[in-house]
C-alpha cells in the first residue's frame, strides 16, 4: 500500500494528502522497513520535495523523512530549515531533526535560539516564534542534557499551601502545629495556608497531598498569556529559585494549568504560556516537559483569574518512596496514611493484623508506621500484587506475611486483634451483583477470624452494603467516616457483638 501511495507522489497526484496518508502507513515499522528498501538509492525523490513551492507538502515531507530516520536526510532537512521562509513550516523542519544524530547543527541551534529569544513579537509571529522556541529549546536539552539544581533551603522560612483533604483539613493542620510549634496556619477549602520557619516536619506529616509554596508578586494572574507571563516573570520566582538551590541558571519548569478551559484551548494556553516565560526571562527559566525541576500551577479561581503556586520537584517528598510498586485498584498512600491516623484510637500495639485483600501492601505498611504490630498478614487473590506488596514492605524495612490465596480460603492457627483493608468495589469485571455477594461471604469470613474483642477497619466504596451486613452477622459499627463525598468512599470502625 505504502509503495503505491508513493508512486502517486511521484505522480504529482494529491502530494500533500497523500504524504499524510504515507507518514500513517509507515508507523508500522515492518511498513517502514519494506518502504525504505523499495526506494533505496532513490531517496533523492522524496528530498526534492523540501523544495516545492506548496509549503505544506515542505513540511509534510520533512515530517515523513524524521520519523523514517535516515542520517542522510538531516543535512538536507536542515538546510530546507535554514532557508524556509514560511514562519508556520520552520518547527517542523525541528520536530523531524529530533529523529538523528544533530549535534554538528547544536551551536547553530543555540544561537538561533538566542535570537529569537530576544525578538519582539506581534499578533501575528508570537505562535510561530513560540513554537520554534520551544523546538529549539528541546533540541538543546536533549543533547546537553539538564544540570539538576540541588535544593538547600530546608531552614529557610516560607509562605506554603498544603493540601489535604477537603474533610479534614483540620488533622493535617494540627499535626504542623506539632511539629512547627511557630507556624502561623489558616484553613482554607482545599487545604491549609501556613507561614513556616522551615520545612524539617516535611517528612513527619503523612495526610496531606502535596506542598506548593507562594511566591512574592506571584498571587493572581488572568487567563491571558502575556499578562500572566509577565506578571510570572516579574514576581520574586527567579530570587526564589536562586536563594533556595545551588547552582546557576537556567532553571528548567512546566505549567500545569487547574481550569474549566476544555483540553484543547488548555494545551494551546500552556504552551503559550511557557513560551512566553522563557522568552521574557532571556531563558533563565527554560520549559520542559521531560526534565523539569519544579511546576508552575495555575488554578482557576471563581474570578476568572488564576492563583498562580509553585511546586517543587528539587524538593524531595520522601513520606512514601517505599510504594514502589502498583496496581490499578492501589489506594493511594496519602489516603491510607489519613485513613490510618483517623482510625488510631481504636488500634492497639502488638496487635496480630489482617488485611484480606491487600493489594501491594500500602495499609499494612502505613498501619504499623502509625501503631506498631506484632505480627501482619496480607492476603491476596493476585499473584501480581503479593509479589509487588513483598518488594513494597521490604522497602519500609517491614516483615510482613505476604500470601497468594483467595481470603475464603485462608485458614490461620491464631485469631487476629484486627482486620484492616481496602473492600474491593465494583471495577472492571466485577458487577454490582459479585461485590454484594463478596461483601456477605467477607463478613461471615471474617467473623471467624476475629477474636471477640477484634476490630475491624473498612475503607469501602459501598456504605450502604456495609451498613446491610453489620448487624446481619452480628458486628456493631463504633465509627463512621466520610472520607470522599465526591468518591463515595467510607471509613467504618467495626467491632463484633452490640455497641
Amino acid at each position: 500500500m505504502s509503495i503505491k501511495i508513493w508512486e502517486q507522489i511521484l505522480d504529482n497526484q494529491n502530494i500533500r494528502q497523500n504524504l499524510s496518508k504515507l507518514r500513517q502507513e509507515l508507523k508500522d515499522d515492518r511498513n517502514k522497513t519494506v518502504f525504505l528498501n523499495q526506494i533505496a538509492d532513490k531517496e533523492d525523490q522524496l528530498i526534492v520535495l523540501l523544495k516545492h513551492v506548496d509549503a505544506k507538502i515542505r513540511k509534510n515531507t520533512a515530517l515523513l523523512m524524521g520519523e523514517l530516520g535516515e542520517q542522510k536526510f538531516l543535512k538536507p532537512i536542515y538546510k530546507a530549515y535554514e532557508s524556509e521562509d514560511q514562519m508556520f513550516v520552520k518547527s517542523s523542519y525541528l520536530v523531524a531533526i529530533r529523529n538523528f544524530d544533530y549535534g554538528e547543527y547544536l551551536v547553530d541551534f543555540k544561537k538561533r535560539l538566542e535570537v529569537l529569544t530576544k525578538t519582539e513579537m506581534t499578533m501575528e509571529t508570537q505562535k510561530h516564534l513560540m513554537e520554534e522556541i520551544r523546538e529549539l529549546s528541546l533540541l538543546v536539552i536533549n543533547r546537553e542534557s539538564i544540570s539538576k539544581h540541588e535544593f538547600l533551603g530546608r531552614e529557610k522560612d516560607y509562605d506554603i499551601i498544603l493540601l489535604t483533604n477537603r474533610n479534614f483539613q483540620e488533622v493535617t493542620m494540627e499535626e504542623l502545629k506539632e511539629l512547627e510549634p511557630n507556624a502561623v496556619t489558616k484553613v482554607f477549602n482545599a487545604g491549609i495556608m501556613a507561614k513556616v520557619k522551615n520545612l524539617d516536619w516535611l517528612n513527619d506529616i503523612r495526610t496531606f497531598q502535596e506542598i506548593l509554596f507562594v511566591i512574592k508578586g506571584m498571587g493572581t494572574c488572568p487567563l491571558d498569556t502575556e499578562k500572566a507571563a509577565e506578571i510570572i516573570v516579574k514576581s520574586d520566582l527567579l530570587r526564589f529559585l536562586e536563594h533556595n538551590h545551588q547552582g546557576v541558571q537556567p532553571y528548567y519548569f512546566r505549567v500545569e494549568i487547574k481550569s474549566k478551559m476544555d483540553l484543547d484551548k488548555k494545551s494551546v494556553f500552556t504552551k503559550r504560556l511557557s513560551s512566553r516565560i522563557e522568552q521574557l526571562s532571556n531563558r533563565n527559566l527554560v520549559n520542559t516537559t521531560a526534565h523539569y525541576e519544579f511546576e508552575i500551577r495555575l488554578i482557576e479561581n471563581k474570578k476568572g483569574n488564576c492563583n498562580v503556586l509553585v511546586k517543587l520537584h528539587t524538593l524531595k517528598d520522601e513520606r512514601f518512596t517505599y510504594r514502589k510498586e502498583v496496581i490499578p485498584t492501589s489506594i493511594k498512600p496519602v489516603n491510607a496514611a489519613i485513613i490510618v491516623k483517623l482510625t488510631k484510637e481504636y488500634m492497639k500495639e502488638e496487635a496480630l493484623v489482617l488485611d484480606p485483600f491487600c493489594g501491594v501492601g500500602t495499609m499494612l505498611v502505613e498501619r504499623h508506621k502509625a501503631v506498631r504490630a506484632n505480627t501482619s498478614y496480607g492476603i491476596d487473590i493476585q499473584s501480581e500484587a503479593i509479589e509487588k506488596a513483598r518488594k513494597n514492605a521490604k522497602a519500609a524495612n517491614q516483615i510482613v506475611h505476604f500470601i497468594n490465596r483467595d481470603f475464603f480460603d485462608f485458614k490461620h492457627k491464631y485469631l487476629f486483634d484486627e482486620i484492616i483493608t481496602n473492600m474491593p468495589f465494583q471495577i472492571g469485571r466485577k458487577t454490582q451483583e459479585e461485590i454484594d455477594k463478596l461483601y456477605s461471604e467477607f463478613f461471615l469470613a471474617a467473623k471467624g477470624h476475629l477474636k471477640d474483642d477484634g476490630i475491624m477497619i473498612l475503607y469501602s466504596h459501598d456504605r450502604e452494603n456495609i451498613k446491610q451486613m453489620v448487624h446481619r452477622y452480628g458486628f456493631c459499627i463504633l465509627r463512621e467516616i466520610e472520607i470522599s463525598l465526591k468518591e463515595e468512599t467510607y471509613v467504618f470502625v467495626l467491632k463484633k457483638g452490640t455497641q
